[in-house]
C-alpha cells in the first residue's frame, strides 16, 4: 500500500510539472508538433524519395487547395496503380524495387527482385520459437520485439555500408508478413484457444498473396481479395519524410545506430493511436454510427447524428469524425480514391454493397458536417484520408482487427528502409539534434536534513 500511495504521489506531481501554458508557444515562436500555424509541416529535411501535394502556396502566403497527389521517386502513385491493374499483375514488389532503387524495373530485374523477395521471407528457426514461445497480446509489440531479435541472427548488424543497409532492407521487408501472420497465429492460439497454423511461404506467390495464405490457408482467399491488398500496400508503403513514424526512423538512423533498432523505433511510433492506429479508431466509430443510425440512406438523421459527434455528445465524446481530414491533403487524398475503387468492387464479390452506400454517403455527410461545423478556428478544404475506408476493406477481405496496424508497418517498412538509406548516404549529414526552450524556474538546492 505504501508503494501504490508513493506512485500516486508522484503521478499527483505532473499536473504542474507537465503544465506549459499555451502563450509561451507563441512568445518563443515554437512550432508546436513541428506544425506552421496554418497547419502546414516545418521544413525539416530534403528527400528524392517521396511527396505529398494536397495544395499550393500562393504568393500572399495563403495556401489553395488542391486535389492530393502522392508521388513515389517523381511517379504518381496512381500510375502505378492503374497499370499494375491493367496488366492484371500485382504492384507491390515494383513499388518496394522502385522506392529502393530510385527507377523502375525491367521485366527480368522484376522477376529477379520477387523472387529474392520470396527466397527471404521465411523465419530462421529461433526467430519462429521466440515468436510461440514468448507469444504477447499485441502484434506490433511482438513484431518491434522481433526484429530486436534479428539483430542477435545477423552476421553484421552494425554494418552501414551500402550493401549491408540494402541488404538487411530487403530481408526485413520480405520478412515482416511472415513475422505478422506467425505472431497472429500465436495470439489467435494462446488467447481465443483456436487451432496454431504455421504455414511456409510460397516462392511462386506475390507478397499480398503470401500473407494471407499465411493468414487463412489455401481457399481462403480470393484473386479479388489478394489484388485489394497488394493495392492497400502499395499506397501505404511510403508517404514523404514528414509522417512521425519515418521522421522516427530518420532520427534514429542519424545517430548511426542499427538497422534493427532504429526499424524497432519506427513501429513503436506507428503503433500509437494517433498515428498508424487512426484506422482502428475509424473502424469503431463506423460500427457505432451503423448501429445508432437506424436509416442508412436518410441524410437528415444522418447529419444530425454526425453534428451530435462533433458536439462531444455521443461516441467517444471528443468532437472528431475519424477518418476525415488531413494534414496535407484538402480537395482528395489519392490513397482513399484508389482504395474506394476496389472497395466498391469488394463489396459487390461480398454482397456488402449496402454498407458501402453508406459509408459512401457517410463520407460525403461528414465532409460536409466538417466543413460548416459551427465556431470552427479555422475553415479549411477537408477530405476522408485513407484511413476512412482501410479498416471496411480489410474486413471484407477477413482479416482481424488485431493486424490492421501490422498490416500498415508491413507496408511503410519500404518507406522506412529507403529514408534509412538517404540519412546515412548523403554528403553533409549531421546527428538530428532539435533544440527545446527551458522555462523552468531555478530553484535553490535544500540539504536533505533540511527538507
Amino acid at each position: 500500500m505504501k508503494e501504490k500511495f508513493l506512485v500516486y504521489k508522484l503521478s499527483e506531481t505532473i499536473k504542474n510539472t507537465s503544465k506549459i501554458e499555451s502563450q509561451l508557444f507563441e512568445q518563443f515562436n515554437v512550432k508546436r508538433g513541428l506544425r506552421n500555424a496554418d497547419h502546414t509541416g516545418v521544413l525539416v529535411g530534403l528527400t528524392k524519395i517521396g511527396d505529398v501535394l494536397g495544395y499550393e502556396r500562393l504568393d500572399d502566403g495563403s495556401l489553395k487547395p488542391i486535389a492530393g497527389k502522392l508521388l513515389y521517386r517523381g511517379i504518381d502513385i496512381e500510375e502505378l496503380v492503374h497499370n499494375a491493374q491493367k496488366e492484371q499483375r500485382t504492384g507491390f514488389e515494383e513499388t518496394i524495387y522502385l522506392l529502393l532503387s530510385g527507377s523502375l524495373p525491367d521485366k527480368e530485374e522484376l522477376r529477379d527482385f520477387s523472387r529474392l523477395l520470396c527466397e527471404s521471407m521465411a523465419l530462421e528457426k529461433q526467430t519462429k520459437i521466440a515468436i510461440m514461445e514468448l507469444e504477447g497480446h499485441d502484434v506490433m509489440n511482438i513484431l518491434a520485439r522481433t526484429v530486436l531479435e534479428m539483430y542477435t541472427y545477423d552476421s553484421l548488424p552494425d554494418d552501414t555500408s551500402r550493401d549491408n543497409l540494402m541488404r538487411q532492407s530487403i530481408d526485413l521487408i520480405a520478412k515482416f508478413p511472415a513475422i505478422i501472420a506467425y505472431a497472429y497465429n500465436m495470439l489467435s492460439h494462446s488467447a481465443k484457444g483456436k487451432s496454431l497454423h504455421i504455414r511456409h511461404p510460397h516462392e511462386d506467390f506475390s507478397i499480398a498473396e503470401n500473407f494471407l495464405y499465411m493468414m487463412k490457408g489455401s481457399g481462403g482467399y480470393t484473386e479479388l481479395d489478394v489484388r485489394v491488398l497488394d493495392l492497400a500496400m502499395i499506397i501505404h508503403a511510403e508517404h514523404g519524410g514528414g509522417n512521425n513514424s519515418t521522421f522516427t526512423v530518420r532520427v534514429t538512423s542519424s545517430t548511426g545506430t542499427d538497422t534493427y533498432s532504429s526499424i524497432a523505433a519506427g513501429i513503436g511510433s506507428l503503433k500509437g493511436p494517433l498515428h498508424g492506429g487512426a484506422n482502428l479508431q475509424v473502424g469503431k466509430m463506423l460500427k457505432h454510427l451503423a448501429d445508432e443510425i437506424k436509416n442508412w440512406t436518410d441524410v437528415n438523421e444522418i447529419d444530425a447524428y454526425l453534428q451530435r459527434i462533433l458536439n462531444k455528445e455521443v461516441f467517444d465524446q471528443k468532437g472528431l469524425i475519424y477518418g476525415i481530414g488531413h494534414a496535407v491533403y484538402t480537395v482528395s487524398d489519392p490513397r482513399a480514391m484508389l482504395l474506394k475503387e476496389m472497395a466498391y468492387k469488394l463489396a459487390q464479390e461480398k454482397g456488402r454493397e449496402k454498407e458501402y452506400n453508406f459509408l459512401n454517403l457517410l463520407e460525403e455527410r461528414a465532409i460536409h458536417a466538417v466543413v460548416n461545423r459551427k465556431n470552427a478556428r479555422t475553415k479549411k478544404q477537408v477530405c476522408a484520408n485513407v484511413d476512412f475506408y482501410s479498416g471496411f476493406v480489410y474486413d471484407m477481405i477477413g482479416l482481424p482487427k488485431e493486424v490492421y496496424t501490422p498490416l500498415f508497418a508491413m507496408s511503410r517498412i519500404v518507406g522506412w528502409c529507403a529514408h534509412r538509406i538517404e540519412e546515412l548516404n548523403f554528403d553533409d549529414r549531421r546527428i538530428i539534434r532539435p533544440a527545446y526552450k527551458n522555462i523552468g524556474q531555478l530553484m535553490s538546492f535544500t540539504p536533505l536534513k533540511d527538507r
